[in-house]
């Protein structure tokens, strides 16, 4: 008997099936300074320990995507090793602050099976949940994945897409207990727009690029245990359809995120994902720009200091956007557009 493991394939995965994911991670002020490194997010509440603690806050939280990634990275093992691409992402919610110190491990459900008309591959829907040492969530997400078949002359199972919302309800979003923005300092946060100053439909240029390097999108795979083989195994990738690695694409969403600070600096956490899609691969050398738009102004019930902007941003490479690039006239993605991510923050309130 075989001591290694090849990973599940497609037929592996069947409606109902509980995964239960290895190495539960504990997460440290080393992982968060590096993921400054990676990504150069500069939000004051996750950045500077007496700036949360001025917001009410004991210690200073881990970075939103930082939880995201580590919980992420639990699932591949079982869920993604034999991926072709991550698709998309659908009612996330964070439901907890994770602190340096805490150990995070993840289980999963499989929810959905489609078989692809190609006959070589098909899509995975997976319910993840992330906890704490303390059995508390932190994360509770859904997922889709494209993984590979085993062999092509296997049947393809019943078809089941479940039926996701296209947004997290209201009450449903998670205010961090003690979080008070009532003496919030703008100034120190690097802008002086808060909540009230968003318009829906309003869109925003982030204005900078970052261009990945190859070293990095593979620190990163690495730092977030995410062993699936597109990102790691050129030998191999260099004879599949794009000849390279492709990058994880979480990797560009806190680009994305890092990015949206010049504009959206008072966003301090995210609370939810709802919906997501890597419209077009990314690889090492692409220039990442990003823009985002308000779809939603959304007040927190019992809340005055505190509200939450249900935002789209968009993530481009080698495409700046000036003028917004999204879709053509069919709907379609343009080919320059990596990422269209939408995902509620919390602000501050005037």
């Amino acid at each position: 008997m075989s001591k290694t493991r090849a990973g599940n394939f497609f037929e592996d995965f069947a409606i109902g099936q509980e995964l239960v994911h290895t190495s539960p991670r504990t997460v440290t002020e080393g992982d968060s300074a590096l993921y400054t490194a990676l990504y150069g997010s500069r939000f004051a509440l996750t950045s500077g320990a007496s700036f949360a603690a001025s917001c009410g806050l004991e210690r200073m939280p881990l970075d939103s995507l930082l939880v995201f990634h580590t919980v992420f990275g639990k699932t591949v093992p079982e869920i993604s090793l034999n991926a072709v691409a991550n698709l998309g992402y659908a009612r996330g919610v964070f439901t907890a602050p994770v602190f340096a110190g805490d150990t995070l491990s993840a289980r999963s459900q499989v929810v959905g099976l489609k078989a692809n008309r190609d006959g070589k591959t098909g899509v995975v829907y997976v319910h993840s949940v992330g906890r704490n040492q303390h059995d508390e969530i932190v994360l509770d997400y859904y997922r889709w994945v494209m993984v590979r078949k085993r062999a092509e002359a296997s049947p393809a199972p019943d078809t089941v897409i479940p039926d996701l919302p296209s947004a997290v309800a209201t009450a449903d979003l998670v205010v961090p207990a003690g979080l008070d923005f009532t003496a919030y300092d703008t100034a120190l946060a690097g802008s002086p727009f808060v909540w009230d100053d968003y318009a829906v439909g309003e869109r925003i240029d982030h204005v900078d690029g970052v261009t990945i390097e190859e070293s990095e999108h593979m620190l990163a795979t690495r730092l977030w245990h995410n062993t699936a083989k597109v990102h790691f195994n050129q030998h191999v990738e260099s004879q599949g359809r794009f000849g390279r690695r492709i990058v994880y694409g979480g990797h560009v969403i806190s680009i994305a995120r890092a990015l949206s600070y010049n504009g959206l600096a008072n966003a301090q956490l995210l609370l939810a994902l709802n919906g997501g899609t890597h419209a077009n691969p990314t690889f090492a050398g692409d220039t990442v720009y990003a823009w985002s738009e308000v779809l939603e102004r959304i007040e927190l019930p019992g809340r005055t200091d505190v509200g939450a902007l249900r935002m789209r941003t968009v993530a481009t490479k080698d495409l700046a956007c000036a003028d917004f690039p999204y879709k053509d006239a069919d709907g379609k993605y343009l080919p320059g557009v990596v990422l269209d991510l939408d995902y509620t923050v919390l602000m501050p309130r005037r």
